[in-house]
């Protein structure tokens, strides 16, 4: 006998002036013992143009009419809700012509990102080539959301707030990587530095490290999505400790590093360049790897509010940088039925 109980999905909405807001929706909505027992957070995320309805579709048991209502509205543009719901939960947005459904995962503390039948959120972007010769040269950047959810986030955050426009590529490794991430705009830099994420750890085809613990020696796992020239990871030094360093895996790196990269939950891949060695990637300037390791500019002192007018102008005048980036939108006029 299924108990028909009133639950409460409690919504924390995020919006871009980071204000919270607290939506109660009470239905009247049946679930099993094992739901009830079960209850979870489920974060979505929305990387669509316009602000979505997500409305409650049901989950088999239900006595509401599936559609009938409105959970709650996120905004554009990487609008966040945080939801308490039950495992096989489903909801339900319209986009593009087309209804999409999200279904609740067993598992607690994950995050769905919503892009309206799309698996992927193109970056555009222009870059400086060798040595600051050379400008306005054009860099796609394919974002891979399920790759690394709170990773694209942050990410996607930060390119539509111009964090990145006039970077430093600040550290070139050929055949290794190329580090950047340190905003050329001192408040931005000074403000973020700080301001990490949790982890995404690595999936792996034996199973989809639910609980978010490898609980094998990773050596014998292998990862749904191994490393390739052109993938782009955090710079990040421990648990929880991506903030907005990013690196890029350059051509011709070794696989012996390649199998490498990933292997720790802070460095899960969340974007790719394609045909990397065909990109401006390739053609940035190296002053080398960053001390101890080489001659390359230090980090630290980049950071420092005359670390770009004074410490890299003067140094590391060859120096490249990213010059642009912006979120291309997804356009709901192309969107295919799936």
């Amino acid at each position: 006998m299924k108990p028909s109980i009133s639950i409460i999905w409690l919504v924390s909405l995020l919006v871009s002036s980071s204000t919270f807001f607290t939506v109660d929706a009470n239905e009247n909505v049946e679930n099993t013992d094992a739901q009830i027992a079960k209850n979870i957070s489920l974060k979505l995320r929305n990387e669509l143009p316009i602000a979505v309805d997500i409305y409650f579709a049901g989950d088999g048991s239900s006595t509401m009419e599936e559609g009938s209502a409105v959970v709650v509205t996120i905004p554009a543009n990487g609008g966040e809700a945080n939801m308490n719901t039950y495992p096989g939960h489903n909801f339900s947005y319209n986009f593009g012509g087309f209804t999409h459904h999200i279904v609740a995962p067993e598992h607690n503390g994950r995050v769905q990102v919503l892009l309206g039948g799309e698996s992927e959120i193109i970056v555009k972007c222009t870059t400086t080539i060798l040595g600051s010769t050379e400008t306005n040269q054009p860099l796609e950047i394919r974002v891979v959301p399920w790759w690394s959810p709170h990773g694209a986030a942050r990410f996607l955050e930060l390119v539509r707030m111009g964090y990145y426009n006039g970077a430093a590529l600040n550290r070139v490794v050929p055949g290794f990587l190329t580090q950047f991430g340190i905003s050329r705009d001192y408040d931005m830099r000074t403000k973020f530095r700080s301001a990490t994420i949790p982890d995404d750890p690595p999936l792996y085809k034996e199973d989809d490290n639910a609980d978010g613990n490898v609980d094998v020696d990773v050596d014998e796992k292998r990862p749904l999505t191994p490393f390739v020239p052109g993938m782009m990871s955090y710079a990040g030094h421990g648990a929880n400790s991506r903030s907005t360093e990013i690196f890029v895996v350059m051509p011709d790196t070794p696989q012996g590093q390649l199998d490498y990269f990933g292997i720790n939950a802070w460095e899960t891949p969340f974007a790719i360049v394609n045909d990397v060695a065909q990109t401006p990637v390739a053609q940035w300037h190296s002053y080398g790897d960053m001390p101890p390791w080489g001659k390359g500019p230090n980090p630290t002192q980049i950071y420092p509010e005359d670390g770009y007018h004074t410490y890299l102008k003067n140094e590391f005048p060859e120096m490249d940088y990213l010059e642009e980036c912006y979120v291309v939108d997804i356009d709901p006029g192309i969107m295919e039925e799936l």
